[in-house]
């Protein structure tokens, strides 16, 4: 443990630092870790507010002694089956870095653990500036972010193999939980794209680092995330369209059936009513009576099932 750079300073804040650089990282934060940011660091109150809200949208916003990151990245619930958001704050001036989250990222979580119990961890993560600190941070983030992706490429795969083959009800169901879990995947990309960018692009003095070359490849991650959620939701808007199709070609199959019969029978129905009548008809008093009726009808409907062929209507 490197017990002489760390310290515990609230329940909820604790602290990695060297010479150079300290990084306090703050989980499930309240109003009383904001208050306390408040005190010792001249974040603005708006800032500390966007902390604690869950409704902000990713953004970037630049002050002259320090910038300020809000970024959203993906979970998976297992249990819904569903990509959600989880939401991290970022404080960035010369020689600090501050990270404010809910604890469910967990490569934001293990590297600050790391940090705390490997030397030769702290030393590679805490050795350059903050931005370099910073890039190693959203690095972590962002590189969470493929196995997520995987497993909606994964779940569009199952679903593309099984799509001719899976009873209706149950594949219609896949299908509208996976492009759920793309869109929501989708929602949360398409802003972390922009912020990253601003960050490849902006020089921000006190960051000390190549923004271009660390948060450009960075950059190139996240828009690579953006192609292939764009690709799956062309995919899976396909497959529903294809299994739409066969599922109306199969009702349409049967409804032609029902109405071969339903015609089949109409003419039958008027010889079983003919010979039903309360009337003296031909043949009403002869032994073959029966199998008469029986010659006529089957004669109906061999020539009828003979026309239908004939046409290709089944």
């Amino acid at each position: 443990m490197v017990s002489t750079r760390t310290e515990q300073i609230e329940p909820n804040i604790q602290s990695i630092h060297n010479e150079r650089l300290r990084w306090v990282n703050i989980e499930n934060p309240s109003t009383r870790e904001m208050r306390w940011l408040g005190e010792n660091y001249p974040f603005h109150t708006l800032d500390l507010d966007d902390c604690l809200s869950r409704v902000q949208l990713p953004k970037i916003d630049e002050y002259e002694n320090y910038i300020f990151l809000l970024l959203h990245f993906p979970i998976y619930n297992r249990k819904a089956r569903i990509t959600q958001t989880s939401q991290v704050a970022i404080f960035v001036g010369e020689n600090y870095v501050v990270t404010v989250h809910t604890g469910e990222l967990r490569p934001l979580g293990k590297l600050f653990r790391d940090c705390q119990s490997s030397e030769s961890i702290f030393q590679d993560v805490m050795k350059s500036s903050s931005g370099y600190l910073l890039y190693r941070i959203l690095d972590g983030l962002v590189d969470y972010c493929f196995p997520i992706l995987n497993k909606v490429i994964e779940n569009v795969n199952k679903i593309e193999d099984g799509v001719f083959d899976e009873k209706a009800p149950a594949m219609i169901r896949e299908i509208s939980i996976v492009r759920r879990d793309i869109i929501a995947y989708h929602r949360i990309v398409r802003h972390q794209a922009e912020v990253l960018k601003s960050l490849e692009e902006k020089e921000f003095h006190f960051l000390k680092v190549n923004t271009d070359v660390y948060f450009g490849d960075l950059a190139d991650h996240t828009r690579r995330i953006w192609v292939e959620l764009e690709e799956m939701k062309e995919v899976i808007a396909g497959l529903a369209d294809a299994h739409s199709s066969l599922n109306s070609h199969q009702t349409s199959d049967v409804i032609r059936t029902l109405t071969i019969i339903a015609t089949i029978m109409l003419p039958l129905s008027v010889v079983t009513g003919l010979w039903g009548m309360n009337l003296a008809l031909p043949l009403a008093k002869s032994p073959w009576a029966f199998l008469g009726v029986m010659g006529i009808m089957a004669t109906i409907s061999a020539a009828m099932l003979t026309i239908f062929r004939v046409r290709h209507w089944f």
